[in-house]
């Protein structure tokens, strides 16, 4: 009978890094369904641009590390920061917005520094926020709801119009489909209250369901990965709890001027952030209680940055500052070792 000579512990789980990663992408499908749902094909055509061009980028650089390039793409890691990637994408994004992101996800976000288990900062967050501050333009036009053509005349972009938009940057086809998404529109409301704008606003008014829909899409997701012990509750739900409870205050004491806590966690990028990218294992805070610490930083983050930024969806830039001072976060929150005993000091200190 031989001796185990590894480090403890010996029990381990059947999860390996690609069933874990298949999973997520599982939990994806139905914030992926309501999204082409109400938004059209184009979501789905940015995660078919970004698997492609991340999947070249990532076999580029296992080869010029000397890494075996089939045995390193089966973790399905690239594939799900393409996904993460895509899915955060505007649908009528050009296509050389996805690829780009990619670059600099895998190489400079991922493989510069080791490669998987290595990198310090999400690498999908990474690309999506120089993207917004490199592309603004492009990356700040969302296409609107299909639930608004009821009062507008408005609908989804065809298949057709969608890679027409996506792939040679013709414009006037899609002009009628596009514009401000909902945080965008009540962050930059000029002298109007919260109120007049949500009454005076076509979107707000008629379209704002979609974006509540797709929220619901990712909680469900979201659910089932905590159900499937892919990551414990603790960050998504610091995250959601933080966030609804520092808005309410600010809500409560002036509704004219900041939104309310469901406005917050069901627009934008809420869900998607708090269930999909503040839970990965690599860059968030180890321990329990550091992951609470963790999520309660980002939610803060994401109200200041919404609320007094100039991003209105500030779930990328949280996310990042968050990674940053993960190591610090783990550093005070460390569990006691294991068979670790305090010493027992007297009355006198004896």
């Amino acid at each position: 009978m031989s001796l185990i000579r590894m480090s403890s512990p010996h029990v381990t789980r059947n999860n390996s890094t690609a069933s874990v990663m298949l999973q997520v992408l599982v939990a994806m499908i139905p914030g992926l369904i309501a999204m082409t749902i109400f938004f059209g094909s184009g979501t789905l055509t940015q995660i078919f641009v970004c698997v492609l061009s991340g999947l070249a980028f990532e076999s580029f650089a296992l080869k010029l590390r000397g890494l075996p390039v089939s045995l390193f793409l089966k973790d399905y890691s690239a594939v799900l920061t393409a996904f993460l990637l895509g899915a955060s994408l505007p649908p009528s994004a050009p296509w050389w917005v996805a690829t780009t992101g990619m670059f600099v996800a895998i190489l400079f976000a991922k493989q510069v520094y080791g490669g998987i288990g290595n990198n310090p900062f999400n690498p999908a967050m990474v690309a999506y926020t120089l993207l917004l501050v490199s592309f603004p333009v492009q990356m700040t036009n969302w296409t609107h709801p299909f639930v608004m053509n009821a009062e507008t005349g408005w609908a989804i972009p065809s298949l057709g119009d969608t890679l027409t938009q996506i792939f040679s940057g013709a414009t006037q086809a899609y002009d009628a489909y596009s514009g401000a998404t909902p945080l965008d529109i009540l962050r930059n409301r000029g002298a109007l209250t919260t109120n007049e704008i949500w009454r005076s606003d076509t979107l707000l008014s008629n379209g704002v369901g979609a974006w509540h829909a797709v929220a619901a899409a990712w909680l469900m997701g979201g659910i089932f990965l905590v159900y499937r012990k892919i990551f414990t509750w603790h960050t998504p739900i610091s995250i959601i709890v933080s966030l609804a409870l520092i808005s309410a205050v600010f809500y409560g004491y002036d509704p004219d001027n900041y939104l309310s806590p469901f406005s917050h966690l069901a627009l934008g990028a809420t869900m998607l952030g708090a269930f999909f990218i503040a839970t990965d294992p690599v860059t968030s805070a180890t321990s329990n209680r550091g992951r609470v610490v963790f999520g309660i930083g980002i939610g803060v983050l994401i109200f200041i940055i919404r609320t007094w930024g100039n991003y209105p969806d500030a779930v990328a830039f949280s996310v990042l500052l968050m990674n940053l001072a993960a190591p610090m976060i783990d550093q005070y929150t460390q569990p006691r070792t294991y068979g670790h005993q305090r010493a027992h000091r007297g009355p006198k200190g004896n």
